[in-house]
């Protein structure tokens, strides 16, 4: 934003994610809840001024997170919120691991905030959509027919109501364009960061 030799002051700490993984699919929360909070005060404590948590499953430990940190918390469904708002669209579906589209923790950010209505495909296309990207979008796999399935379940959101579609997994930009669907889609990877970003200029 700024230009010139300007770049961003970020300190990242990294996570396994293989460990993450496991203890998602074991239903863990309270553990990973646990290893969200120690990085994000471990963050804190380097000097960060803002902590934003790179992925949209976890969030699912944001109160966990800014109960137990001083600096602000970016929420990703906030600034996705913010952005479906700022383009009139009142009602969206939600693509995401199924933890993302099964749980409240995101829908109801954009319900109770937004006032946005959240929609997310059958239970048959959840398991699809969440199989995609554990077994292949992880993996850097990129596959033709799961992007027409994931197409597919796009247009059933839309026979639905939807007028938009969050992406809210940080992989399933990998395989979808604003090209590939006939509605709005909300990146959320990329306006976590324009947000992001936009904030440290506040500063």
């Amino acid at each position: 934003m700024k230009g010139g030799f300007h770049s961003a002051k970020i300190i990242l700490y990294s996570v396994d994610f293989a460990e993450i993984e496991k203890l998602q699919h074991e239903e863990k929360w309270d553990e990973l809840c646990r290893l969200m909070s120690n990085a994000a005060q471990k963050l804190e404590k380097a000097g960060a001024d803002i902590i934003l948590l790179c992925t949209n499953t976890m969030h699912l430990c944001s109160e966990s997170i800014t109960g137990n940190i001083s600096v602000p918390f970016l929420h990703i469904a906030e600034a996705t919120g913010e952005k479906i708002s700022s383009q009139k669209v009142k009602k969206v579906g939600l693509l995401g691991t199924r933890f993302t589209m099964e749980k409240d923790f995101y829908k109801t950010v954009l319900n109770t905030k937004f006032e946005i209505d959240v929609i997310v495909p059958d239970s048959e296309e959840r398991e699809v959509v969440h199989q995609i990207i554990y077994n292949e979008l992880v993996h850097g796999i990129i596959r033709t027919d799961s992007k027409e399935k994931m197409k597919s379940a796009i247009k059933n959101l839309q026979k639905k109501g939807a007028k938009g579609v969050v992406l809210g997994c940080t992989e399933i930009p990998l395989l979808l364009s604003k090209k590939d669907i006939e509605i709005p889609i909300f990146d959320t990877t990329k306006i976590h960061a324009e947000k992001a970003v936009l904030r440290a200029n506040e500063k």
